[in-house]
């Protein structure tokens, strides 16, 4: 007994230093946004001289956040929405199915999540497509590189649902469709939620998408705005840091607000079919 007292005791304190791992990082960035440049170089937990509010006027100002804002949304919710209601459909056709072709697609489908991605390769196809460079190509490549991690939770998800909803709600007279929609989908909001808050983080922090698939700065989402502060000869570190709480301030509020969702929701998905 005293032993897995122990044990609890160390497994607490090992995890409460492995927080400082993201915690104090959090902590210079955050108090580093109100410094002026010099002191923000310094990457300390030091108080600030002087309290300089203005750093958020001025990245709003300089690096045109509404506009990144917009652009970040438009992506993100646009492609969060195709995603859930691609995945969940598919994968409640893979539940469902338990045929060889059924599991090979499923399998097919689960590689994606390890498949790595060619950039060059990828830029041409988007290029004879017609699409690179706009809006179209980020959503396209944002549902791909995702839906892959959503077809396998809501899979999942869904074996764990007994047939019988099915067949009761078909007896009733419901289409397909309208049985999915009403009856078996709203069942999944655990589930829906946790793809969506993890797609949507996913989305909204990525960089290299839009670095590689965006062609002008209009464009630009939130996280490429730093690109404004940070460069190899400029480097405005109090500027960048305010730069860094505006872009990871809307993702903290969602994960606040959905984080009841995300145990349950992974759990759910996670089941072995």
């Amino acid at each position: 007994m005293k032993k897995d007292k122990l044990a609890d005791i160390l497994i607490e304190i090992f995890l409460w230093v492995l927080s400082l791992v993201v915690l104090v990082p959090f902590a210079i960035a955050i108090l580093g946004s109100f410094k002026n440049q010099a002191e923000a170089c310094a990457f300390s937990l030091r108080l600030p001289s002087e309290w300089i509010f203005s750093n958020y006027s001025q990245v709003i100002e300089e690096a045109h956040i509404f506009r990144s804002l917009f652009n970040s949304l438009y992506i993100a919710v646009i492609s969060v929405v195709i995603c859930v209601l691609v995945a969940a459909m598919g994968a409640f056709v893979l539940a469902r199915k338990n045929t060889k072709l059924s599991n090979g697609l499923y399998l097919f489908i689960y590689m994606g999540m390890a498949a790595p991605v060619q950039t060059i390769p990828t830029i041409r196809l988007m290029q004879k497509l017609h699409i690179y460079g706009g809006y179209t190509n980020i959503i396209l490549l944002s549902v791909v590189f995702n839906i892959a991690f959503s077809v396998f939770l809501y899979t999942g998800f869904f074996k764990t649902i007994p047939r019988e909803i099915d067949e009761a709600a078909l007896i009733d007279g419901a289409s397909q469709m309208t049985m999915f929609f009403k009856v078996i989908f709203p069942i999944a909001k655990p589930t829906t939620a946790t793809v969506a808050t993890l797609i949507f983080m996913g989305i909204w922090n990525d960089i290299n998408i839009p670095l590689y698939f965006l062609n002008t700065s209009s464009k630009w989402t939130m996280p490429m705005t730093v690109y404004q502060f940070f460069g190899m000869h400029y480097q405005s570190w109090n500027l960048v840091f305010a730069n860094i709480i505006m872009i990871a301030l809307p993702v903290f509020i969602i994960y606040v607000v959905s984080q009841r969702f995300l145990v349950s929701g992974i759990t759910a998905g996670a089941v072995k079919g």
